[in-house]
């Protein structure tokens, strides 16, 4: 391989880490100063070749003294992390909707097309409670502090509005980052995530989607509907998490519409005082007038004011509306009383009219743009919901409920033991009456009592904020169609599904294929799912039909390579299924943050999908981390939802440029590359005797599992097997010990065995999907460290065993580099992406001594040592360590 460059770094970089070394001296002191300086530039030292060992420096350290350092060492990635944020690094060329415009336009597409496919699409981000994000939500606020403060300085401003120099302002912030908890004393509870996530939507989401409908209105040359939206798993996902429970699912759709209510009455206040138009001036309409009149404002001096009269009324109504909601007065109480509105169109069509009215005069100049346009768009997009929450449970919890309903209510007596055939036909005769199967008076299990209470109050929110409250209930590990039918019994039972000849669903029952096995059959599934006469009727009505794939467990079953195939094949599968079915197809893909669980560029992911898969319509997953760096700030929520959107476009209307020989020939090269590849995955992690024992030992899984980073547990059962092990923790506790295996084990034995390598590079220079698999495999392997990881090796305690198990994954580390390079032609990884080069190995030298002290203090804890220091020491190691690789999660 050729020599590695040096890396430039930053001048941003430069300037945060100087005021960061100038904090830890004067609040850590001139010794601690040197110490952890010494350590840093010895491994910046090892990183460039030059200079020993960094164990000296560590050894030296006194157990505060390693928990300072570990500090310091995460502060300088959370900063890093900022600096490239700032520069564009996630930004990618094309990734936004102008661009993908033009590029449509240069291929012959229409601007009638384009809109329609808009019109018609749905985008949605899901944020969900998945705990990968280990930093505490005030470490993340005071970060976009300082994102807000260096904007002031390109901008040469010298102080902050509030008369603060700018430069001491960000040196306070970074002493407040210094000074504060990284690491939470108590466990999150789902109160604490619904919170989080409001965080999120009423900073991030609501002020940057309008601004966003704005600019793409100027780019289409018409006002498009509002097909992004935000979504939320957050209190309705009870997938193995008991803490949810209706009471959550109460909670978060009432703070939610409590939070977007909020919102539209301090914009209506703005909007009372901009409207300052007289009628002396300027002539209103008769709905004006009307509004005005039903405003009952008395005041003399709006008498000739009937838009400020009107917002007198409006905001008035909005106020009850939120009182009504939230059982008590919003912090700004109406002038005067009023009824609340039904429902957010109520509310939109009052606004509408003001903007018809303003409309007449002057161009129609007071009428786009402006907070009323923004306002008019956040009603549009946000509704009285917010955020449309997903509910979501196991298959196996469902069978037993309704097992039980059938049996307490004399239909079936053992709904369990029945076959396919036959449970189908129960629930449907089920599905065809009006008679619920529950009775209050009779006794039912604490875990059907609980999953009533949740469709019931899945009800209650449909009543409160509307029926896009809750639009989706999804089923993890859906396999059969009676998984879907008994979702649709119990909510029948609260009436959200209504029987006869013409039936309705108020909620879409969607399946979630997760496992290779699962993904592999779920066009039969579904095929069979729409034969049925209801459902049929059901989709015909609603127009499309949801099916979600899991990047996670998929990958987990059966290694990287496989999973992303299955995924593609299943996504291809599906498409005419659907199109027999006359339905249009809406992928949910349920993407982590590592490249394990799904993660990399989704601008590139969305682009790959199979052709006439997207179609305007996707929603994807944000979890965790992934949350803090794509919407932690407002330039960074406007980056990557229109990268979101752009990729959607594209993928919906972008000419293939890959002839059909060509991704017939594509295809059945990439089948013999993940038959390959599974084999040789599932070899080492469900074949090797003593494999579980090595994982479980080689990582820290052990103490990921005490950090208070989530409400639910780290597996579904209390099962010590690798089959009951979340994904979240295999894949993050991988990534601590610098193997990164989930994301491309087994990929370089397949590309290995495969003879045709001229083949493997023609797929690697002219197939979307084969380039996107192979840039994120690109990047799982630069950031993997097979030499710091097989430090990790004195934990084992069956050392013989263990350095065999090693050194099969050390080997095909190798071959997987190797193999990567040979078809891309590449000397060394990320060789053609120098932005991602020199971030991740600036990195590298602050991360390799956070794993050298992780190593000891674990290996101090489970020898005995129960000092809470080295406790809280493995633990702020396990924090520093995920921020500086990022998309570890």
């Amino acid at each position: 391989m050729n020599a590695v460059p040096p890396v430039a770094q930053d001048p941003d970089i430069r300037f945060l880490g100087r005021l960061l070394g100038d904090v830890i001296r004067a609040y850590g002191g001139e010794a601690l100063y040197r110490r952890i300086e010494y350590i840093r530039s010895t491994s910046v030292d090892r990183a460039r070749g030059v200079g020993g060992d960094v164990d000296p420096g560590l050894d030296a350290l006194s157990l505060e003294e390693m928990l300072a350092f570990t500090r310091g060492f995460m502060l300088f990635s959370m900063l890093a992390n900022l600096a490239e944020d700032r520069q564009g690094v996630t930004a990618e060329p094309g990734a936004d909707l102008a661009a993908a415009v033009e590029k449509l336009r240069g291929q012959g597409a229409d601007d009638a097309g384009i809109a329609a496919v808009l019109d018609n699409g749905l985008i949605v981000p899901v944020l969900t409670a998945h705990p990968t994000e280990v930093r505490r939500k005030s470490m993340i606020d005071h970060r976009n502090r300082i994102a807000e403060l260096m904007q002031l300085r390109d901008q040469g401003a010298e102080e902050t509005p509030e008369g603060d120099l700018v430069e001491q302002a960000i040196y306070r912030q970074i002493a407040l980052l210094w000074q504060t908890r990284p690491l939470r004393r108590e466990r999150l509870y789902v109160a604490d995530e619904v919170e989080t996530a409001l965080s999120y939507l009423r900073d991030i989401f609501l002020p940057v989607m309008p601004a966003l409908y704005a600019r793409w209105e100027r780019v289409l040359g018409k006002r498009p509907k509002s097909f992004l939206r935000a979504g939320s798993w957050i209190g309705g996902d009870r997938d193995g998490n008991p803490n949810v429970t209706a009471e959550s699912l109460e909670l978060a759709t009432r703070r939610n519409a409590e939070t977007v209510l909020g919102h539209y009455l301090s914009l209506l206040h703005a909007i009372g005082g901009e409207l300052s138009i007289s009628t002396e001036l300027m002539a209103t309409t008769p709905e004006v007038e009307a509004l005005a009149a039903a405003g009952h404002d008395e005041s003399p001096a709006r008498s000739d004011e009937p838009y400020r009269r009107a917002m007198t009324g409006i905001y008035a109504r909005v106020a009850a509306t939120y009182e009504w909601v939230a059982g008590h007065a919003p912090p700004r109480p109406a002038r005067v009383a009023a009824e609340p509105y039904a429902d957010a169109s109520a509310l939109r069509a009052d606004l509408r009219v003001l903007a018809r009215a303003l409309a007449q005069g002057g161009g129609g100049a007071l009428s786009s743009g402006g907070a009323l346009g923004r306002l008019i768009r956040a009603v549009e997009t946000f509704g009285f919901h917010l955020a449309t929450l997903d509910l979501r449970q196991n298959a196996d919890v469902h069978e037993r409920v309704v097992a039980e309903l059938l049996k307490v209510a004399d239909v079936e007596a053992d709904y369990l033991a029945l076959d396919e055939p036959a449970r189908v036909a129960v629930l449907r005769a089920e599905l065809a009456t009006m008679r619920p199967l529950a009775s209050a008076y009779a006794d039912y299990g604490d875990e059907t009592r609980s999953e009533l209470a949740i469709v019931h109050a899945a009800a209650k929110a449909h009543r409160q904020y509307g029926c896009q409250a809750i639009t989706a209930y999804i089923i993890s590990k859906a396999a059969t169609v009676s998984d879907l039918l008994e979702v649709m019994i119990l909510l029948k039972e609260a009436g959200l599904y209504r029987p006869g000849g013409e039936p309705s669903c108020d909620v879409m029952v969607v399946p979630l294929f997760e496992t290779i096995e699962d993904l592999e059959r779920g066009p039969g599934v579904m095929r069979d799912y729409f034969a049925l006469p209801e459902i049929a009727a059901l989709t015909t009505t609603r127009g499309y039909q949801e099916v979600m794939v899991g990047y996670s467990d998929s990958n987990k079953d059966g290694g990287y390579l496989t999973s992303v195939w299955s995924l593609h094949q299943a996504s291809r599968a599906l498409k005419p299924v659907f199109d027999q079915a006359g339905a249009a197809m809406q992928l949910f893909h349920g993407r982590g943050g590592a490249v394990g669980r799904g993660g990399g560029s989704a601008f590139a992911a969305i682009r790959a999908q199979p052709a006439g898969t997207v179609h305007g319509r996707i929603r994807i997953t944000e979890q965790g981390e992934v949350i803090a760096a794509k919407y932690g700030t407002r330039d960074a929520a406007l980056i990557n939802l229109e990268a979101m959107t752009a990729a959607t476009l594209l993928a919906s209307l972008e000419q293939s440029e890959i002839a059909e020989a060509d991704r017939a020939r594509f295809a059945d090269a990439m089948s013999q590359l993940s038959a390959a590849a599974f084999k040789n995955y599932r070899a080492l992690v469900y074949e090797t005797e003593g494999f579980r024992t090595f994982f479980r030992q080689f990582t820290p899984i052990a103490e990921i599992a005490t950090l208070k980073i989530g409400s639910r547990p780290a597996s579904r059962t209390k099962s010590d097997r690798i089959e009951d092990l979340r994904a979240i923790p295999w894949v993050f506790s991988w990534a601590q010990s610098r193997v990164m295996l989930p994301g491309w084990y087994g990929v370089g034995a397949a590309l290995d065995s495969f003879a045709d390598k001229g083949l493997l590079r023609d797929m690697a220079q002219g197939w979307p999907f084969f380039q996107a698999t192979l840039a994120n495999l690109e990047m799982v392997l630069a950031k993997s460290d097979m030499g710091l990881a097989s430090r990790y090796l004195v934990l084992v305690e069956d050392r013989a065993a263990g350095d065999a198990i090693f050194e099969r994954i050390r080997h095909g580390w190798t071959q997987t580099c190797e193999g990567l390079l040979g078809v891309t032609g590449q000397s060394r990884l990320l060789e053609r992406t120098p932005q991602l080069d020199a971030s991740v190995r600036l990195r590298l030298p602050y991360i390799e001594p956070l794993n050298l002290l992780q190593i000891e203090l674990i290996r101090r804890w489970r020898g005995g040592e129960q000092d809470d220091r080295v406790r809280e020491g493995i633990q702020l190691s396990i924090n520093a360590i995920a921020t500086g690789l990022r998309n570890s999660g």
